[in-house]
């Protein structure tokens, strides 16, 4: 398997979402904007929402709803970019509700929202139901790092409630086929982790040491997971900083196989074509969006 470049000199690209058209709309985090890139890879800016447009899913609306942690500030060095801490100009978390096609952009929910604390809104799936989970992955400062949760919303601003908490420092997120199971991905114990969905916006108490949470898989060596998506099959596709690449993983626990790439930043995948089997990839550090024919299909999100 082979990765071709679509698009290069992006600013820390990730959340991309596969579109109808053949396009991927994706965020810009260092830049604060919402991009498309066709399939000629023709770049268009969406959308400024500024600050750090992270986690990107399309609503039951047909709008674009955005996790925006607020900001980092960064290192770059080579050509390589990479987030370093809580941004000077941090403009506080929210999820935000954008228009693709004006380009609009309204916050939804902000941080002390239903009492809840957003520090950093990372990353988004929605359900069958037409409400969303979302990781809080929370902001590093000298000597301190925020101690955030799992969060799950309504797409009409009506309910907010932090679900797990505490979680540690989660990224990625996802549901399994048939909505039966929460996966999230924490980045710096490098775990996967699974919550039992008991109804929407709801996961069984029970579970590992610690309270809900069962954890799934956690590989060796010094490594940390980003974003997820997850294959038709139920396979659970987490994005791996430092062995750079995807670590394809069953609903088990056990490696399926590891994808590698030649990004230490390899951020996120989704998945986009007639047959769900174009796998596109961030890599983040060096800016590029990257795609290939993927062996299995992913998954047909909800909208």
């Amino acid at each position: 398997m082979t990765w071709r470049t679509v698009a290069q000199g992006l600013r820390f690209p990730e959340g991309p979402v596969a579109m109808p058209d053949g396009s991927v709309i994706l965020v810009e985090i260092a830049a604060g904007r919402i991009t498309r890139i066709d399939a000629e890879g023709r770049i268009d800016v969406v959308a400024e929402p500024g600050g750090g447009p992270n986690g990107l899913a399309m609503g039951p609306d047909g709008k674009l709803y955005c996790c925006n942690n607020g900001g980092f500030n960064w290192h770059e060095a080579g050509g390589f970019l990479a987030p370093h801490g809580q941004a000077d100009e941090y403009s506080g978390g929210r999820i935000e509700r954008i228009d693709p096609l004006r380009g609009t952009v309204d916050v939804l929910y902000a941080d002390g929202d239903f009492g809840c604390s957003l520090r950093g809104p990372n990353d988004i799936v929605f359900d069958a139901h037409g409400g969303f989970w979302f990781t809080d992955h929370g902001k590093t400062r000298p000597r301190e790092r925020d101690v955030t949760g799992i969060f799950y919303a309504k797409a009409d601003g009506s309910f907010l409630e932090e679900v797990v908490f505490p979680s540690e420092n989660p990224n990625g997120i996802g549901l399994s086929p048939d909505g039966s199971r929460l996966y999230a991905a924490e980045t710096y114990t490098c775990r996967l982790m699974a919550f039992d969905v008991t109804a929407p916006g709801k996961v069984a108490p029970g579970g590992g040491p610690g309270g809900p949470g069962i954890p799934v898989y956690r590989p060796a060596g010094y490594k940390f997971f980003d974003s997820l998506g997850v294959e038709a099959s139920g396979n659970i596709c987490v994005a791996t900083i430092g062995e750079s690449g995807i670590s394809v993983v069953s609903p088990a626990g056990d490696l399926v196989e590891f994808v590698a790439t030649d990004d230490v930043f390899t951020t996120n995948i989704c998945w986009g074509g007639d047959d769900l089997h174009d796998a596109y990839v961030t890599l983040s550090g060096s800016g590029q969006l990257v795609t290939m024919r993927w062996p299995r299909a992913g998954l047909r999100l909800a909208y």
